[in-house]
């Protein structure tokens, strides 16, 4: 490619992209920095088809356009439930896509010595995220169990891997070309099931943090195979995508209270406990009154109450209940309460999961508060609204030592005067730690379908605020 053609390949991207990321700082104006965004990569493949004469190529052509309409059916069609596992994947194909390149390059690279060596390294890195990501989508699909799987010497088999791929990238590049072909193969092999063992151990209560991980990987793997193919700008664009991974895994990793290690070491998962709120609902001396069938102590709450934080979690994305969320928050607001969005770092599959759907549902953003926040407010607030939110407001992350979430600071909803809490059952969490908030004497419970019960909720204010 001529350097006035690379040199407009990148200001596309640092004009368009970098703009469009900027964009999305905003839920207002996330739309149009998403828009904008795609318009400057698709700029930049552009200008690098054609100037890099790789115009003649009727296959890449014909990939471009199979790959384009697969990927424009599967965003069409993924629901908002069905996010993570799409951003996922999508980690798992940016990854997948790095390898193959590297391994292309390994066997034309001939014996220099820097390219050999970045391609392997990239092979390594980019089946990681490939295979890894492809576990982490099938984990929060449930196709695979969202516990941490533990293999007979799971340590050891780990360390094999890592050692000999290590060990293999290392020597490569003083290999006989003849072999760099089965070498490749065996790094690649040995970096799919290292993706696989290592995610594996991870359990569900730290997906939030194994995809940001997965997601800064795929950056670092793009990083890496622009060094093999010596092209400036995918090392660059690798690198800010990994960088941005690296700085969002932190965040998550402190919202949770643990260490990295200690997560890809499997050391925050532990068997759950039973359910301590027996089947028989009859039995009200172990488990709280259930108000779901009756909505009239929720409403008399509800009217009474002068200051009210929301805290949605991964059931409200469940069933899809954000948009009858905004229309009761709506009605409260029109009464002249004071209510807040309480977001916990962890909500939900993926960072930022309730973020993005309470701005489908058109939610100021100057209503969403965080959990450092929000925090202080919760003791003088009337009532808190819990909308499918389990262990980010489970006190257990304070009090019970060896569960998954112990250490994990938590939305202080328990201290609220008065707790309403809208879930599918009272079962545990995904972390499968028990809920002490089930049996609060201050607590309500309306179990079922959220959106169901809140629209009954919706409909009886209407319904009094109509009667004269």
């Amino acid at each position: 490619m001529s350097p006035f053609l690379y040199t407009l390949s990148g200001l596309f991207f640092i004009l368009l992209f970098l703009g469009g990321i900027r964009l999305m700082n905003s839920p207002k104006t996330a739309v149009s920095g998403n828009l904008l965004s795609a318009a400057g990569m698709l700029g930049a493949i552009v200008l690098t088809l054609f100037g890099g004469g790789i115009v003649p190529a009727g296959l890449l052509f014909v990939s471009l356009g199979i790959g384009g309409i697969i990927g424009a059916v599967m965003a069409m069609r993924v629901t908002m439930i069905k996010m993570p596992q799409m951003v996922a994947l999508l980690n798992g194909l940016g990854g997948g896509a790095s390898a193959a390149t590297a391994f292309v390059v390994i066997q034309n690279a001939g014996h220099v010595f820097s390219t050999v060596f970045t391609a392997a390294l990239a092979l390594f890195v980019g089946g990681i995220t490939f295979s890894g990501s492809l576990i982490a989508a099938a984990k929060l699909d449930q196709k695979l169990s969202q516990r941490s799987v533990l293999l007979r010497g799971h340590n050891r088999i780990n360390l094999f891997i890592l050692l000999l791929t290590v060990i293999l990238i290392v020597i490569v590049p003083f290999a006989p070309e003849r072999a760099f072909g089965f070498m490749a193969l065996i790094i690649l092999i040995g970096s799919l099931a290292f993706g696989i063992t290592f995610t594996l151990r991870i359990g569900g209560a730290d997906m939030p943090i194994t995809i940001s991980l997965l997601n800064s990987l795929s950056g670092v793997a793009g990083s890496i195979a622009g060094f093999a193919i010596d092209d400036p700008l995918l090392v660059a664009v690798g690198a800010i995508v990994g960088s941005a991974g690296l700085i969002l895994t932190r965040i998550m990793c402190r919202g949770m209270n643990r260490s990295l290690m200690e997560v890809l070491l499997g050391k925050t998962t532990s068997a759950a406990r039973e359910n301590p709120f027996p089947e028989n609902p009859g039995d009200t001396a172990a488990r709280p009154q259930e108000s779901g069938e009756d909505p009239e102590r929720i409403v008399s709450l509800l009217k009474t109450a002068k200051t009210v934080i929301v805290i949605p979690g991964y059931g409200m994305a469940l069933s899809q209940a954000q948009h009858q969320v905004k229309q009761l928050c709506d009605i409260m607001e029109k009464q002249g309460k004071d209510v807040k969005f309480a977001i916990h770092p962890v909500a939900g599959r993926m960072p930022g999961h309730m973020n993005v759907l309470l701005a489908e549902a058109d939610v100021p953003y100057e209503k969403i508060f965080d959990m450092d926040s929000v925090n202080p407010f919760f003791p003088d607030t009337d009532v808190v609204i819990i909308i499918g939110a389990n262990d980010v407001v489970n006190p257990a992350a304070t009090t019970e030592a060896g569960t998954p979430i112990y250490g994990m600071p938590i939305l202080h909803a328990g201290e609220a005067k008065n707790i309403i809490i809208f879930n599918k059952d009272t079962r545990p969490g995904y972390a499968g730690v028990n809920n002490p908030l089930y049996s609060q004497k201050n607590t309500l419970l309306c179990l079922g379908d959220a959106a169901v019960k809140i629209g009954e909720i919706i409909k009886k204010l209407n319904e009094d605020d109509a009667t004269p």
